[in-house]
């Protein structure tokens, strides 16, 4: 195997001289031209001014059949400035001198990367080599076998075919760095996005010599046998493996910046989703601290989240990159989900709104097909309108902050170590539910980063914690400065109950904010009765106070409680119940004398049958909502019952009106946003300078939970008032989608004005 291996390195030093001798000629290395967008200076690297994108994933059997004149005419009409074109790694596209670097099937003689790659240069475009860096052809197993992940039999991980290389072996740092240099020698593609370079995800271990070797020198302990998230080895083989994800970020950038200059970069691909990432060990705050630019690999949308979660994979991506830096997103053209059809047009209205609503989150446009070759043509008309009003309005579309002071907390040991094997119902259903519930409510929000709390603090009014059960000594400060200052805090469910790792403290860190404390022997201490209290569905209620069902119309009975006092601000819209559907489970909190208990727990009973439908335990002291307040801090709600999670389940209306209320109260009801009038609408508001643009995102649809849409249905009027910022001059409004003659009022330091009607979205910009 070493004699194996020091012939690679022979060859791949040859290879090298030959492609200096290419360098040093010029040959094939076609300088692109500087690009003419008015979205920026041409001083800016062309990462910061590539606005929008387009990719043909080319398949085997392109080379025969790639209309290269059709495609340039495509990216003309489509205002593309920058391309992905398949160059190597499981598949090579050009004539390659690495060893065993698999040329693609059809490919022949043919050199079809350099050919689109001169191609895009020509036209004055940028190129991002794509690479997938996950696996190879059994040729390159039987060479190097030691460079694979093997299981703990020692059996090779497969996919279909492929066999899949070991992220901690000379497969990532030798062979793929080697491809890296020979293409920018041979082509000078200004970077590399790479659609698949994380290696094994969390669901399988690797026992390769090379991971058994890196992690005892590391920890000076043996792989984990299997999944245990109470075992030290087995966290510190977590943190172990982001640690090498990041190191190969590092490293590939290294290279081609070395070999390239240094706007040569590596860049990956990444979903939007940080429970997603965590799967692969890819840590998004990390990645957003030292990337140029995120290339996202995140297509369509789910029923469950709809069109709004694109929005807020825009946001959540920013808020570790940076609102100053570009995060295009592949958006499929074709059918992607439930099944996939990767030769069938994606409906346009569904295609079109998940791109507007990404474009509405800050993320640029990126074109996406399967295939060089297509019957259904319908998918070529989907795009174009889209990312030709991209190109007429891009000045309104980058290069502003988003006007939000509603933070909603994430954090990456949250998703592992609180989420667990179960981050969808832990971690994912409880965001997923406040953000479902602020769309609703058109308050404008943003992901925040709880180890960045500090950093932003100051533009924030309030703070939502959705179920965040994993918590750092360092965090709760964070959060209790946060509130000592003034800020409003709403946390639900089992938010800071337990440590880094998830394992739950002798009481909530931020017992002391709650005015409520975690009894000794509570349920929610046991990670498998949190999860059935998290799953199971009970006939259970929350009882609100005071009960004024006495004051209302309809029966009365015998020992009805006697109407009295006033309903707390949260309550508001609940006049006319003492009770709201739960579903959930409670048990007994101990209360500091402050704390006020406006809902309480009523236990479940019998739905079925219909006879035996009569509560057996009206009344507790179970509290389901307490609210806390102290003199010269900011008001604070600790929900125990998860109507975040419930809501984004159930979808009761019930459920998303006290989540909103709460929130609205926690901030002083400073939300710099009102706007009323029907349908869904999804509200993004930024500042650009001495003006604001505001995107309004109709997301009201007949498909609105199932996809795919095939109809839009026009909603309005919409009537908006919008704080105005110290700086913004609201002299004019302008409506970049659909122009009318709707005027702008200032009263009171707010602008105010209407919007007819809007189809799938509206962008005003004032000032």
């Amino acid at each position: 195997m070493a004699e194996s291996r020091r012939q690679f390195l022979k060859q791949s030093a040859a290879a090298a001289a030959v492609w200096a001798g290419i360098r040093a000629t010029g040959f094939a290395a076609v300088a692109p031209r500087a690009s003419t967008s008015p979205a920026g200076s041409s001083a800016q690297p062309w990462y910061r001014r590539t606005l929008r994108w387009g990719q043909t994933n080319i398949n085997e059997l392109d080379p025969t059949r790639y209309d290269v004149a059709w495609w340039r005419d495509y990216w003309r009409r489509t205002q593309t400035q920058g391309v992905i074109i398949n160059a190597g790694g499981i598949f090579a596209y050009y004539p390659s001198a690495v060893p065993l670097h698999h040329r693609a099937e059809h490919l022949g003689n043919r050199d079809l990367f350099g050919e689109l790659c001169r191609a895009a240069h020509d036209d004055g475009l940028a190129v991002f080599a794509r690479m997938d860096s996950s696996s190879a052809h059994q040729e390159f197993y039987r060479a190097h076998p030691d460079w694979f992940a093997v299981d703990a039999s020692k059996k090779p991980h497969r996919k279909r075919e492929l066999y899949v290389a070991c992220i901690n072996g000379p497969y990532y740092d030798e062979h793929i760095t080697a491809i890296l240099r020979e293409i920018v020698a041979k082509y000078r593609p200004e970077g590399f996005t790479d659609n698949s370079w994380t290696g094994l995800g969390r669901n399988r271990i690797c026992h390769c010599a090379n991971c058994e070797r890196k992690f005892r020198a590391r920890t000076g302990q043996p792989l984990p046998r299997a999944t245990n998230w109470n075992d030290r080895t087995y966290r510190e083989w977590i943190r172990w493996n982001y640690e090498r994800r990041i190191e190969i970020w590092d490293l590939n950038n290294t290279v081609t910046r070395a070999a390239g200059g240094p706007d040569c970069i590596w860049s990956g691909m990444n979903s939007g989703s940080a429970s997603s990432q965590a799967q692969q060990f890819v840590d998004l705050k990390a990645i957003g601290e030292r990337a140029a630019i995120i290339m996202l690999d995140d297509q369509a949308r789910r029923n469950e989240s709809g069109f709004q979660r694109n929005g807020e994979v825009g946001k959540l991506v920013h808020s570790v990159l940076g609102w100053d830096k570009l995060a295009p997103e592949s958006m499929a053209m074709y059918q992607t989900r439930g099944p996939v059809f990767r030769h069938a047009s994606k409906p346009a209205p569904e295609a079109r709104m998940w791109m507007l609503e990404g474009i509405a989150g800050g993320i640029q446009p990126w074109w996406h097909h399967v295939g060089a070759y297509q019957e259904d043509r319908r998918m070529f008309r989907t795009a174009e309108p889209i990312l030709r009003w991209h190109q007429a309005n891009e000045e309104f579309l980058v290069n502003r902050t988003p006007v939000a002071n509603v933070a909603v907390a994430w954090s990456r040991d949250n998703t592992d170590f609180f989420g667990r094997d179960d981050p969808a119902l832990r971690v994912d259903l409880p965001a997923n539910g406040f953000m479902q519930a602020l769309v609703r409510a058109r308050i404008p929000h943003l992901p925040v980063h709880l180890d960045h709390l500090d950093r932003d603090a100051a533009q924030f009014r309030t703070l939502v914690l959705p179920n965040i059960g994993a918590m750092t000594d360092q965090q709760a400060a964070a959060i209790r400065r946060f509130v000592e200052r003034g800020g409003g805090l709403l946390a639900t469910g089992h938010s800071s109950l337990g440590n880094e790792w998830g394992d739950p403290r002798a009481d909530y860190a931020l017992a002391d904010l709650y005015g409520a404390h975690l009894p000794e022997k509570h349920g929610a201490r046991d990670e498998t009765t949190r999860d059935r209290w998290a799953t199971e569905i009970e006939h259970s209620y929350l009882r609100l106070a005071p009960e004024l069902r006495a004051r209302g119309s309809g029966p009365h009975a015998p020992g009805e409680p006697a109407a009295s006092g006033n309903r707390h601000p949260v309550l508001h819209g609940f006049d006319e119940t003492d009770i709201l559907p739960f579903g959930g489970m409670l048990q007994p909190l101990k209360l500091a004398a402050a704390a006020q208990v406006i809902a309480t727990f009523v236990p479940s009973y019998p739905a079925f049958p219909p006879e035996q439908a009569w509560m057996r335990e009206s009344k507790t002291d179970i509290p389901g909502l307490v609210l806390n307040e102290k003199r010269g801090a900011g008001r604070v709600a600790f929900l125990p019952a998860d109507l975040d999670r419930r809501y984004a389940r159930d979808n009761l209306p019930d459920h998303a009106d006290l989540l909103a209320n709460l929130v609205r109260w926690t901030a002083r009801e400073e939300i710099p946003l009102r706007v009323t009038g029907p349908g869904l609408i999804d509200c993004h508001l930024y500042r650009q300078r001495e003006r604001l643009v505001l995107h309004l995102v109709n997301l009201t649809s007949a498909g609105t939970w199932r996809a795919p849409v095939e109809e839009l249905i026009s909603v309005g009027p919409l009537r908006v008032r919008v704080k105005l910022p110290e700086g913004v001059r609201a002299g004019n409004l302008r409506l970049l989608v659909k122009p009318s003659s709707s005027s702008l009022t200032i009263e009171n330091g707010w602008a105010q004005f209407e919007v007819p009607a809007i189809l799938d979205h509206e962008v005003a910009v004032i000032g």
